[in-house]
């Protein structure tokens, strides 16, 4: 390869990232001790941070019990209102349009019930084929909670012959024909499968021009790509934290809904206890008053100790600063590229996520005709030290993250998938 271990190397040192935030896992083959980790668009390495900060609420819940819902140093109370604000600035949006609370398909679930309301001809719902499954159950169950049939009502929009992204011009040409049937619109922000980057302004502005309410799945876009959903006039959204956002398997979500919605009476919600003032809480009336904020859609308290790592990562974030982790987001990702440029012709591997920066975020798929994904991913971590992530039957994605992957990583991708899958004539 033209470009060597030094450069890689020499690339790290001017360019360094933030990995010594983060817990590594150690190498289960090859010739490094750490792993090259390259799925954190799946699970997100640990920050080093969490497990100091997780003990503190745990230690506050030894020592007070119950009364370190008022007393302990971050009371349990209102835990949540201490990632309003990071949270609101991460996807763009204001205070009052932003809460952690329950996990992504949940979430969606619940800014359905306010925002998916099929009347007379306008009953469809949007969605790219290539949606994540739970995104795809999701709205399948919601037009039958409707009274609706699934596979009349939910519209997959795929990409052209030949092709494995969804193009903007055909989503807005379908929403420029056919809008006046569609209720809800509800794409990735970035699709998990090819990485491709939505253009959710363009989208936003068409569907509502159509008519229709649009929301946006961003579990691969938060904490990936800036986003400014106040901006755009995003009508809701909800993005899961245990991905790039680095909070732990399973970590609680956060949900967006655009200040124009917040207060309306007429809006439909699912409610409990949380869903009320907080001032008025333990009043214990049995009618809520909900806040004219997203807080009305919160349901029950929050899991203090799983809002402990979302906090610490949120915190990380904000210091940094997403357009700053963007930007170096951009050069490694477009180093990836040019090495897999050099390694993929004259293997069974092609890379399937658009080559213009602006379509993607951090992650490279790639699709092989030999061997099959699952296979190639267990070669990857056990010959060679390298953890990517695999989709059946052919696509591995590598996910250069800004915040801990190195260049280094990056060159062990191509060293390995070089030895993994040698030409003819390195064969001879």
């Amino acid at each position: 390869m033209t470009f060597t271990e030094q450069d890689a190397l020499r690339r790290d040192q001017a360019d360094p990232g933030h990995r010594d935030l983060f817990l590594v896992p150690p190498a289960e083959g090859g010739a490094y001790p750490e792993t090259a980790y390259m799925a954190g668009n799946s699970l997100g390495l640990q920050p080093r941070a969490t497990r100091e900060e997780l003990l503190g609420d745990l230690d506050a819940w030894a020592r007070l019990g119950v009364e370190g819902h008022l007393e302990a140093a971050r009371p349990w109370l209102p835990y949540h209102e201490l990632l309003t604000e990071q949270a609101a600035r991460l996807v763009g949006a204001l205070p009052a349009e932003a809460v952690v609370m329950n996990s992504l398909t949940v979430n969606l679930h619940l800014l359905m019930v306010s925002f998916y309301r099929p009347a007379g001809a306008r009953t469809r719902i949007v969605i790219e084929d290539a949606a994540f499954p739970s995104d795809s159950y999701a709205v399948r169950s919601q037009a039958r909670f409707h009274g609706l049939d699934p596979d009349t009502t939910v519209v997959r929009l795929r990409p052209r012959a030949g092709e494995d992204c969804l193009r903007t011009e055909d989503v807005l040409a379908f929403l420029r024909d056919e809008g006046d049937t569609v209720a809800l619109v509800m794409l990735g922000g970035v699709n998990f499968l090819t990485g491709e980057l939505m253009d959710l302004p363009a989208i936003t502005a068409a569907g509502r021009a159509a008519g229709a309410v649009v929301g946006w799945d961003l579990a691969h876009a938060a904490g990936n790509v800036p986003l400014r959903l106040h901006e755009w006039g995003v009508d809701f959204a909800a993005w899961c934290s245990y991905k790039y956002l680095n909070s732990g398997p399973g970590a609680l979500a956060g949900v967006f809904v655009h200040e124009r919605h917040l207060g309306d009476p007429d809006l439909p919600r699912f409610e409990g206890w949380w869903s009320t003032e907080a001032a008025t809480r333990f009043e214990m009336t049995p009618t809520s008053r909900p806040p004219a904020t997203v807080e009305a859609w919160q349901i029950s308290n929050p899991p203090i100790f799983a809002m402990g790592p979302v906090r610490t990562s949120l915190d990380l974030f904000d210091k940094v600063g997403m357009d700053v982790l963007r930007e170096r987001s951009l050069r490694l990702t477009a180093y990836l590229e040019s090495l897999l440029d050099e390694v993929l012709p004259g293997r069974p591997l092609q890379q399937v996520t658009p080559r213009d920066p602006r379509r993607r975020g951090c992650q490279l798929s790639v699709r092989t005709t030999e061997l099959g994904a699952n296979e190639l991913a267990r070669r990857l971590r056990h010959e060679h030290g390298v953890i990517a992530d695999a989709r059946q039957p052919d696509i591995v994605r590598f996910a250069p993250v800004p915040l801990y992957s190195t260049y280094h990583d990056c060159w062990r991708v191509a060293q390995a998938l070089t030895a993994i899958f040698p030409r003819s004539e390195e064969r001879a």
